[in-house]
């Protein structure tokens, strides 16, 4: 590059870039105009080349990197730059003054850095700037309308940080008129000079106390805006008399009561998820509307809703994806819910819906995900599961039956999770049909929904709560992952040796059955798998290695390592012990064993109901739990591949 002194736009995005390219230091930037090192993994301080540049440089972008220390106190060289892009990295420090003097600045992007101290006062000389993006970061100190006296220019305010200070003057009116807004915290009520943003498309408050009244003015004002988003704050109101008009609706994480809002036919996200919302569903469900509903994203998933599903879907076939987990409903899937022809998926966790799967849910073709896992459940697995599924998860009801062969068709299956059933018979010999658990693939497209709200895009990943090594987690890349998990049902038989040429899978439990035989000589295929519980099963047999005992307890024949049982029968491990002896030794030794366990039980259902309990009963905790659990083992395997590589050299 030091060989093209006429370069004006240098584009590296997405190059997998680990640091800055070491032809770049003696590179003569001349004519430089257009920097591009967005979306790379640059692990390094921010080179000081890079402000020591000559020529007159207007656009850079180093967002979506690695890039940590302090931006540098003066920056003589930027007078003409327009953009200055540097969101998603590790850059910390206070934002230095002169980023205030840079008088041609139309677009600053701070945003998910670990920027701290106070914003510049100085920011509000840049009469230039369009943009003002300083979100997720750890700023301090009290923001004013002094921040903003001369951008009159502004069309967007993104500043949010759990410990700024917003203290706007009651009379204030900005110079601006803002198209989008993103602020936080601020409280007890949102600032007045909102109310003076006539050309307002979106609005967002983060880690804010608000307290709204019946007919409170906000929502007859965010009526007309099209993105809002209050997420994790301590919002507290009645909407059950409100109607809700934004395309994008998130509400999530706050402190809502009282029954649902109704929602006007052009909202096409409503995600109200983690409040205390009760009621019935048919205020938002069956309302009357003067035509059809373009909504597309339902997230209702972590409230008190109770009563049934109803059976108002038909003015609702837009819906992609619909969350009603985690509520007290019941009854049965009303046959309505089958002309949602649209539907990717299906979340019903956690309620109380009994009866069959219905059949109509057969004209669900594009579903992807079929989650009812613990409710009440009956009848046989339908045998028209749709192909497309990637993950089916039916744990925990009152399934009957046997596991259907066309469970063998489902070639893009990720998750099989049958667990905790009645479910009897065979496992399908097939299995192995199901391609996406033999081939490897190295890149899964991700299940999300993307949507385009006044041309930017939003993204919500699909998250998923799996069971995986006796713990479960929400996994958002959770499509990576191969489970199958049949455990605690009736099934009969032999593991099929097909089960074993599922090489990609990740976890197997196939605990607490009448399975018999021996362990497929196969399961040595099986390179990914991380998680193998085969425990109380009729299990005999020595291919054992690899797993700790646990996921063969229960299993009389098998023995072995890692079993304290010897194979001497067979031959294979020589025991020498004459089993009088051994029997005697047994006897010697039973009364003190007695106590031993009977003492461990009292201290185990001590311990369990002390601190166990509490886990297991607070979702919240639970997951809090389990992070700290993997972060730790995380820590341990770091610290232990230091000291073993400092051992071996």
């Amino acid at each position: 590059m030091a060989m093209l002194p006429s370069l004006s736009e240098l584009y590296l995005v997405d190059c997998h870039l680990d640091n800055m390219s070491p032809s770049l230091l003696f590179a003569n930037f001349t004519a430089l105009e257009v920097l591009d090192l967005s979306v790379n993994a640059i692990y390094s301080e921010v080179p000081n080349w890079l402000f020591n540049l000559t020529c007159d440089i207007s656009y850079i972008y180093l967002d979506n990197n690695l890039l940590r220390g302090e931006l540098p106190k003066a920056m003589p060289n930027f007078q003409v730059l327009k953009y200055l892009v540097l969101s998603n990295n590790d850059l910390n420090g206070p934002i230095p003054d002169c980023l205030g003097k840079l008088e041609h600045l139309t677009y600053l992007d701070l945003s998910s850095n670990l920027f701290s101290g106070p914003l510049p006062i100085n920011l509000g000389n840049l009469s230039s700037l369009v943009a003002l993006k300083a979100r997720s970061n750890y700023f301090t100190g009290v923001v004013s309308e002094k921040h903003f006296t001369n951008l009159s220019n502004l069309k967007f305010l993104f500043v949010e940080s759990p410990n700024i200070i917003f203290d706007f003057d009651l009379h204030w009116i900005p110079p601006f008129q803002l198209d989008g807004v993103f602020l936080g915290p601020v409280g007890p009520k949102p600032p007045q000079w909102l109310y003076t943003q006539t050309s307002l498309k979106s609005l967002g408050f983060a880690n804010s106390k608000f307290s709204f009244e019946t007919g409170d003015k906000f929502w007859s004002f965010v009526s007309k805006i099209e993105l809002l988003q209050l997420v994790g704050n301590s919002i507290d109101g009645d909407l059950s008399n409100v109607l809700l008009n934004s395309s994008f609706i998130q509400l999530s994480s706050n402190n809502l009561k009282g029954g649902l809002p109704r929602l006007s036919s052009s909202v096409r996200v409503f995600m109200v998820d983690n409040n205390s919302l009760s009621g019935s569903m048919v205020p938002l469900l069956c309302h009357d509307m003067d035509r059809r509903s373009n909504l597309e994203y339902l997230d209702m998933s972590n409230n008190k809703l109770s009563g049934g599903l109803t059976d108002c879907w038909t003015n609702w076939k837009s819906l992609l994806h619909i969350n009603l987990g985690n509520n007290d409903l019941s009854g049965k899937i009303p046959p309505s819910m089958g002309l949602l022809e649209n539907l990717t998926s299906l979340h019903l966790h956690e309620n109380n819906l009994s009866g069959d799967i219905p059949l109509s849910l057969q004209n669900c073709h594009s579903l992807l995900i079929l989650n009812v896992r613990e409710n009440r459940f009956s009848g046989s697995i339908p045998n028209w599961l749709p192909h497309k599924a990637r993950a089916l998860q039916l744990r925990s009801n009152q399934f009957t039956g046997t596991i259907p062969p066309q469970i063998c068709q489902m070639h893009s299956l990720t998750i099989l999770d049958f667990a905790d059933n009645r479910i009897s018979g065979h496992i399908p010999s097939c299995i192995n049909n199901i391609t996406a658990m033999v081939v490897h693939v190295r890149s899964v497209i991700a299940i999300g929904y993307i949507f385009y709200i006044d041309g930017t895009r939003y993204i919500i990943p699909e998250n998923l709560m799996l069971l995986m090594k006796g713990k479960g987690l929400e996994y958002e890349d959770w499509n990576l992952i191969r489970i199958v998990d049949l455990s605690s049902n009736d099934l009969l038989g032999t593991m099929p040796a097909q089960m074993f040429s599922l090489t990609e899978l990740h976890s197997l439990n196939l605990s607490h059955n009448q399975l018999v035989g021996k362990i497929p000589k196969e399961i040595g295929n099986m390179r990914e798998l991380e998680s193998l519980d085969l425990s109380r099963n009729q299990l005999s047999g020595t291919q054992l290695q690899g797993f700790g005992a646990l996921s063969y307890i229960g299993n009389l024949d098998l023995c072995g390592p890692p079993l304290t049982k010897s194979c001497s029968h067979d031959g294979i491990f020589g025991g020498t012990e004459p089993l009088d002896a051994a029997a005697a030794d047994d006897d010697d030794k039973s009364q003190f064993w007695s106590s031993f366990y009977m003492g461990m039980g009292v201290g185990f259902a001590t311990c369990f109901w002390g601190v166990c309990a509490v886990i297991f009963f607070n979702r919240k905790w639970r997951h809090a739990y389990f992070r700290f659990l993997y972060d730790l083992r995380d820590q341990l395997y770091v610290m232990v591949v230091t000291k073993m590589n400092k051992l071996f050299k």
